[in-house]
């Protein structure tokens, strides 16, 4: 393969990927977009260092794409940030060139294992372990959140969750690959062939999502006002500007209760710029907004735990305030993911980073939460997931199983500024819904804040940057799904067959030192 034709296929490849994610709605471009690295292994064939090598160029460059605003968007607070993201997108580079390397080597010992079985399994066992990577996880984008502008295609995730249509992806592209190898392409008939596997499964899962749509019994929760205050990150933190960004939540919450009465009041992630437990002004004056109109309240905050010796610990949290204007009784929701470096230096003292100038304020040493509380209103149970742990599965999941009626997200993506970043993670929430046959409240400091039913379906979406009180009716649902019964196990058994293929192989090379 010549050197410019396998740049060309990364760059096709890159580019492809990219666009297939939001803000761009072209749901068609996710059974392509990853044709051209299926044409790179093919490339390859069985040279597994040669795979290595255009694997590594294709997931360096196509993840340096999708994830252009780790650099953009960060470099506000440091220059640090240039090597956040090139540290980022080297691993990820790394992980695409092993999985390359793994397949290649796979169809050299066993000519006979497909690649339309071999491929899919591999990249969701990937996918899985990039988001069960303990403090460094980051399962950002998966595969089938490119299908979440499509959500009558994803109906199905109620049975095999995201994980499932990215194995259903990466075997359809792996087909249309195939429909380009010689000897097939030009012949009409044999293209036919190859890819009505393909026309057929799409034509089932819309069948599928259609049959949903229709059969899964919607109902409304109630009508929540989402408080979007659009305060700036730079003065976000700044205690001059603390007591009148409270005011600004409180006076838009009034504004909305005047107008609507809603059932309940969600502000976004850290709405509150210090320990609220310090500050006894603000719990008066949220817990008279609450109690004045029996109008419970989520806001999101930072919350210290007090040890023994001096010590404390701090949480990225949410306080629920119930329409008594109480919040004490209740527990303090304590987020469980955190982003590396930003919330948890992962590796390495806290300290180092802080030491590093212009990084240190913006280097976390928050605990991890570990409760996973359910707060009851009139309306129903709701969980709370805070920021990007919309993008892991298994919370939600966990909150469906403990009784909770819909979610209630709360983030800050002032970070992002006008990147492709707001609407990559407001595409998470899309799958949860689908997974968990939840409705879900979303609030965000900047935006995007809207409402998405249990079918997966938009609503209200908000303008980015700007302030605005979304209210509106939630639809959530009854519905037991087979995914919340039985969890990841499309990404279980895809890391257990990779697992035990790889075992193969390493027996087969110990006993044959020559081969590969």
């Amino acid at each position: 393969m010549s050197p410019r034709r396998s740049w060309l296929l990364v760059a096709l490849g890159a580019v492809a990927l990219a666009a297939s994610y939001p803000p761009l709605p072209l749901p068609l471009l996710s059974f392509v977009a990853l044709v051209p690295a299926v044409l790179l292994l093919t490339d390859a064939g069985a040279d597994s260092r040669r795979a290595f090598s255009l694997g590594f160029r294709y997931g360096l460059v196509a993840n340096g794409l999708v994830l252009y605003w780790l650099v953009l968007a960060l470099w506000h607070f440091t220059a640090f940030a240039a090597l956040g993201y090139v540290v980022t997108v080297f691993c990820l580079g790394v992980f695409s060139g092993t999985l390359f390397w793994f397949v290649a080597r796979a169809r050299s010992a066993y000519p006979a294992l497909p690649l339309a079985l071999l491929f899919p399994v591999s990249w969701t066992a990937l996918e899985w372990a990039v988001g069960h990577l303990g403090d460094v996880a980051f399962p950002w984008l998966g595969l089938g959140t490119s299908l979440a502008d499509a959500p009558v295609l994803v109906q199905w995730a109620d049975l095999a969750g995201a994980r499932g249509v990215t194995w259903w992806l990466v075997w359809c592209n792996v087909l249309v690959g195939a429909a380009l190898a010689p000897g097939v392409w030009g012949n009409w008939r044999a293209v036919a062939r190859t890819v009505a596997p393909v026309a057929v499964t799409i034509v089932l899962a819309a069948g599928y999502g259609m049959w949903r749509e229709r059969t899964v019994a919607l109902r409304p929760v109630g009508t929540i006002a989402l408080v979007q205050p659009n305060i700036g990150f730079r003065e976000k933190w700044d205690p001059a500007h603390a007591d009148s960004e409270v005011a600004t939540l409180l006076a838009l919450s009034r504004d909305a209760r005047s107008a609507a009465r809603p059932d309940l009041v969600v502000w976004p992630e850290a709405a509150l710029p210090y320990f609220l437990s310090q500050r006894q002004d603000w719990q008066r004056e949220i817990g008279r907004f609450a109690s004045d109109g029996r109008t419970p309240l989520l806001t999101g905050g930072v919350h210290v735990v007090f040890g023994s010796a001096d010590t404390r610990e701090v949480f990225n949290a949410a306080f629920f305030f119930d329409s008594l204007g109480r919040w004490d009784p209740y527990p303090v929701y304590k987020k469980h993911y955190l982003v590396p470096v930003v919330e948890l230096v992962p590796f390495v003292p806290v300290r180092w980073f802080r030491a590093l100038p212009g990084l240190g304020r913006w280097s976390g040493g928050f605990g991890r939460g570990r409760d996973l509380p359910v707060y009851s209103t009139a309306i129903g149970g709701f969980g709370v997931l805070i920021c990007y742990e919309s993008a892991f599965e298994d919370l939600a999941r966990r909150y469906r199983r403990v009784g909770a009626e819909f979610l209630v997200n709360i983030t800050n993506d002032a970070w992002f500024g006008r990147t492709s970043a707001p609407y990559q993670h407001a595409s998470h929430l899309v799958l949860r819904a689908i997974e968990t046959r939840m409705g879900v409240a979303r609030a965000a400091n900047s935006g995007i804040s809207e409402f998405v039913d249990p079918l997966g379906h938009v609503s209200q979406p908000s303008q980015l940057e700007t302030q605005a009180v979304v209210t509106g009716a939630l639809m959530t649902s009854e519905a037991r799904t087979l995914y919340v019964a039985l969890g990841d196990w499309v990404g279980i058994a895809s890391v257990l067959a990779t697992s035990v293929l790889a075992t193969a192989l390493a027996i087969r090379s110990r006993r044959s030192p020559s081969a590969g």
